[in-house]
């Protein structure tokens, strides 16, 4: 468990954040200055691509063609609603795991950096594609990345806080 009544715990936590954020910016940036839109570049084979896309909708492009107000409502009101009650836990609540705040953590970090490109640009930068025959993944970015890694370590810590005993209480 971790203490997060102290103030080096809670700059760990949005140091951890803006470094998800900050990464996921940075190699959006990257995409977007130097790759065409549609080139493919093949990094290992034709296993792993690097391909420009953009995406107006959330996960796969699923509302995509929901109108603009709806679209806005659920796609950057309520994960901005989300995302900060997320950091308002984080920065309250006291003893909670490592796994638990470092997952938390990479879900806020990975949020912001979508949330911020579907504000300022309207729509979200992807370009990491993996395809190995038997499985392959839609197009995504880092911060799609972190929040599928922060919601792995939230299901491993909570796994292991229901598979460990609870010490009764004298």
């Amino acid at each position: 468990m971790m203490k997060l009544k102290q103030p080096l715990g809670r700059i760990l936590i949005l140091l951890l954040i803006l470094f998800n954020t900050g990464c996921d910016q940075l190699t959006k940036l990257v995409v977007r200055e130097h790759i065409d839109y549609d080139e493919q570049i093949p990094v290992i084979k034709n296993h792993f691509t690097i391909l420009k896309v953009e995406n107006t909708g959330a996960f796969l492009s699923s509302g995509e063609s929901l109108p603009v107000p709806v679209k806005f409502l659920f796609l950057s009101l309520l994960p901005l609603f989300i995302l900060s009650y997320a950091l308002y836990f984080l920065m309250v609540k006291r003893n909670l795991n490592r796994l638990l705040i470092v997952g938390i953590s990479c879900i806020i970090g990975g949020g912001l950096g979508n949330l911020y490109d579907r504000m300022v640009f309207g729509s979200v930068t992807d370009f990491l594609h993996l395809d190995f025959i038997v499985f392959q993944t839609g197009v995504f970015n880092l911060a799609d990345l972190s929040i599928s890694l922060g919601t792995l370590l939230i299901l491993i810590s909570l796994y292991y806080k229901k598979a460990v005993p609870v010490p009764a209480e004298q």
